[in-house]
C-alpha cells in the first residue's frame, strides 16, 4: 500500500499547484506577458526537478545517463508524457489569463482535475481492449466525477458583481 503516500504526495503537491501558478503569474511585473514568464519558471522547476535530480540520483546508483542506450519507445512516450504536461500546465496558466477574477482559480482547477480522470480512465481502458470488463459502478464513477467537477465548478464561491473600489490611503 505504498504506492496511496506517492499518491497522496501527488494530491497535495497537485491540489496546490494551480495556486501557486497563480499567484505566481499575477505577481509578475509585465501583466502582458506574467503568464509566459511564470510559465518559464514553471519549466525551470521541471528542468532541475525532472532532469538535474534524476542524474544526479542515477549517477550516485551507478545507473546509465546515456540517453541514446534507452529502448526507443520507451523515451518516445516518456517524451510525449512531458509534452502533454508541459502544454497542460500552459493551459492552465492561460486560463488563468482569461477568469474575470482570482475567485475562478477553484473553478478552473476543478474543471481540470475533475476532468482528467475521467479522460485517463477513458484512454487507459481503451488502450487496454478493456471495455468489456467495464462493470457499471466503474461507469458510475466516471458520471460522479463529471458530477462533483459540475458542482465544483457551478458552487465554487465566486464574487457577486464588480470589486469593491479601493480605499484612499491617508496622508
Amino acid at each position: 500500500m505504498n504506492y496511496i503516500y506517492f499518491a497522496l504526495l501527488t494530491v497535495v503537491c497537485w491540489g496546490t499547484y494551480g495556486i501557486c501558478m497563480h499567484i505566481g503569474s499575477s505577481n509578475m511585473a509585465d501583466k502582458e506577458n506574467g503568464r509566459i514568464m511564470a510559465f518559464l519558471w514553471v519549466g525551470l522547476a521541471y528542468f532541475l526537478t525532472a532532469v538535474v535530480a534524476p542524474l544526479i540520483i542515477l549517477k550516485l546508483k551507478g545507473g546509465n545517463i546515456a540517453f541514446w542506450s534507452y529502448p526507443t519507445k520507451g523515451w518516445q512516450w516518456s517524451l510525449v508524457a512531458g509534452t502533454l504536461g508541459a502544454i497542460g500546465a500552459l493551459g492552465v496558466l492561460l486560463a488563468f489569463g482569461k477568469m474575470p477574477s482570482p475567485a475562478y482559480v477553484p473553478v478552473i482547477m476543478s474543471i481540470i482535475f475533475a476532468g482528467a480522470p475521467m479522460v485517463n480512465a477513458i484512454v487507459s481502458t481503451t488502450k487496454e481492449n478493456n471495455w468489456g470488463n467495464v462493470k457499471p459502478l466503474f461507469l458510475l464513477g466516471i458520471a460522479l466525477a463529471a458530477g462533483g467537477g459540475y458542482l465544483l465548478t457551478k458552487h465554487a464561491p465566486k464574487p457577486n458583481g464588480p470589486p469593491p473600489p479601493a480605499k484612499a490611503e491617508k496622508s
